[in-house]
Parts: C-alpha cells; sequence; structure tokens
C-alpha cells in the first residue's frame, strides 16, 4: 500500500527527474568536449558548438593520432597505471593483512599502524621529495612515477579494516589447521573475499595514476617521457604546443580547440572503457562497513 500512495510516487517522480538532471550535468561536458573535437576548425573558433558536432570532421583525430609524442605520451600513461596500480595493490594487500592481526600474533603492530598515520598527517614535502628521486637515479623514469607513493596509507587501512571485519576468523583458523601458511591464507582465502574490496581500491589508484600530471612536470625533463596527463597540463593550459611537435602546416589548417578536445576526449577513453566493468564492484565495494548490525 505504501508503494502506490500518491506522495509516494510523486517522491519517485522527482527523484528520477533529479538524478537524471544529475547525470546529464556530469556528462553534458564530456558531450561538449567530443562536439568540439568532431566540428570544423571555423565552427570551433566561432565558439558555435554546443552539443552536436558542427561541421563534421575528423581532422584534429587524424592529426593526433599521428603524432609520435601525443602516442608516446599514452602509452607512457598506460605503463604507468598498469605497474603503478599494481605496485600500490600489492604493498596495499601485505601491508592491510599485517596490520589485520592482533598484537599477540604480530608483535610491533600497533608502532607499524602508527608509522603509517603518521606519513598521512605528515610528510617531507616537495623538495626533499625531489632530491631523494634525483639521489636514487630515478629521474626520467618511470619509476619516479611510481615509486614514491607506492604505497597509499587510506586504502591501506581501507584494506586492513576489510579483512579484519569481513573475513570470517574461523575461515583463517581452519587453513591453518590444515597447514596452511599465512601466504596461502592471504592468496585462498582473504583475496577472493576482498574482490569488492580490492576492485574499488584499483579503480580509486587506476583513476589517482592516469589523472596526475605535477609529478611528470617535476620528475621528467624530457618531453617525451611526459605521462598523458603532464601532456595535456602543458597544451591545455599551459598553452606550449612546442611539446606537440606538430607540422605547422598542419595547424594552419586545424583549430587549437578541436586537437586539443581531441586529445582530451582519446585521454578519457581508457577510464569510460575499464569503469563499466568495474562499476558493480565499486558499488557493493564502497558500502562495505557501513551498515552496522
Amino acid at each position: 500500500m505504501h508503494h502506490r500512495s500518491l506522495t509516494y510516487r510523486i517522491f519517485s517522480v522527482g527523484n528520477g527527474l533529479f538524478l537524471a538532471l544529475l547525470s546529464f550535468m556530469c556528462i553534458a561536458p564530456l558531450i561538449h568536449v567530443l562536439a568540439v573535437s568532431l566540428s570544423s576548425s571555423a565552427a570551433a573558433d566561432a565558439n558555435i558548438v554546443k552539443m552536436w558536432p558542427v561541421g563534421f570532421s575528423l581532422e584534429a583525430y587524424k592529426v593526433t593520432l599521428s603524432n609520435g609524442n601525443f602516442i608516446g605520451s599514452f602509452m607512457n600513461s598506460i605503463v604507468r597505471t598498469v605497474l603503478g596500480t599494481a605496485v600500490a595493490i600489492g604493498m596495499s594487500i601485505f601491508i592491510g593483512y599485517s596490520l589485520s592481526k592482533e598484537t599477540n600474533e604480530f608483535k610491533g603492530r600497533n608502532m607499524y599502524a602508527w608509522f603509517f598515520v603518521f606519513t598521512m598527517l605528515f610528510s617531507g614535502g616537495l623538495i626533499p621529495g625531489y632530491m631523494v628521486v634525483q639521489k636514487l637515479g630515478l629521474l626520467n623514469s618511470i619509476w619516479a612515477l611510481i615509486l614514491p607513493g607506492a604505497v597509499s596509507v587510506y586504502n591501506t587501512i581501507l584494506l586492513m579494516n576489510f579483512f579484519r571485519t569481513s573475513v570470517p576468523k574461523a575461515l583463517e583458523e581452519a587453513a591453518f589447521i590444515d597447514g596452511a601458511g599465512h601466504f596461502r591464507a592471504l592468496w585462498s582465502i582473504y583475496l577472493p573475499i576482498s574482490l569488492p574490496s580490492l576492485a574499488t581500491i584499483s579503480l580509486f589508484t587506476m583513476v589517482g595514476h592516469w589523472n596526475a600530471w605535477f609529478d611528470g612536470l617535476i620528475y621528467m625533463t624530457q618531453t617525451e617521457k611526459y605521462p598523458m596527463s603532464t601532456l595535456l597540463q602543458t597544451l591545455v593550459v599551459q598553452r606550449d604546443l612546442s611539446s606537440m611537435n606538430v607540422n605547422a602546416d598542419e595547424l594552419k589548417q586545424l583549430s587549437n580547440r578541436t586537437v586539443k578536445t581531441a586529445q582530451i576526449f582519446i585521454a578519457t577513453l581508457p577510464i569510460i572503457a575499464v569503469y563499466p566493468f568495474l562499476q558493480k564492484f565499486f558499488v557493493k565495494g564502497i558500502v562495505l562497513g557501513s551498515v552496522k548490525e
């Protein structure tokens, strides 16, 4: 009866309209960027393109995809994202598993836990961080973008709490009785149960690596080593087209707006492609621990 009441139906319709409007506001900028990238140079420069291409053209995508610097930075971002996510998830799993144990199982657990929390509150700063990377000889190396942020304390705490609260202790004790060690218990019991949590943390890490641009700007002195976000930052914000290495005659025939929007749209495609496959885990993983019985 409650679901048939007039008040409930009005609320449902209003709620649906609000969510539809909110969804449109989120996706509208991306549609506009796609429309500009597919429009003619004259239409883009005249700023008359809204949500639909004007004077359809694929020249911006042809120039972008044939540019060696752009393709190189795209591959740099893919390598960074894959390696960085693998390293970060591996570190979070091992540290989270260790810290999920009681103090009688892991001596010094509290000291290590406070050490990690301390690094959340206080950091060495930009200059000491740069000097460490420089002294280690990591400048212009992909590891300069991965190792300094390899351990995310926030993700580690999320995973530690998941291990402590969501994995039945009896399962681990049964595995130990059958002769399993910690690595076997982690691989065969903890990780299969923790897939939603791992997928959520993986998505956070992937998006963070893909969108990070500042570390590439300070640790990479060669533009061909730039990840995608750093290259886009120099093109779109600093308006420095020298790193694009585009033929001057081609630039005269193209609008800077169409080229930049084409690059931005191509840069967002990998995240758009990956998100639907992780979305079902993401929805479940993000609300874990929110319901207390």
